[in-house]
């Protein structure tokens, strides 16, 4: 990685149900490492590249959650 460079995470949390993220997702094409439910009632996503996450990051603008977030442990995701 050059000097200056920052490489995007592919994770993020999302204040949508997963059905809603995972239907966004795959109305752009963009491909799910994993996706699970928060206990808050949101959605963690991980993108399968970090272009990917960047373009879910721009059409969730609004609902991404900021911050550290509680999640379940030991959660076995489901694949899409």
């Amino acid at each position: 990685m050059a000097d200056g460079e920052r490489t995007m995470s592919r994770a993020m949390n999302v204040g949508l149900p997963e059905a809603k993220v995972a239907a966004i997702c795959e109305e752009a094409g963009v491909r799910v490492s994993d996706i699970e439910t928060l206990p808050s009632g949101g959605t963690h996503l991980v993108c399968v590249t970090s272009e990917g996450a960047d373009d879910m990051r721009h059409r969730l603008k609004g609902h991404i959650i900021e911050g550290m977030v509680k999640r379940f442990p030991f959660y076995h995701a489901r694949k899409y």
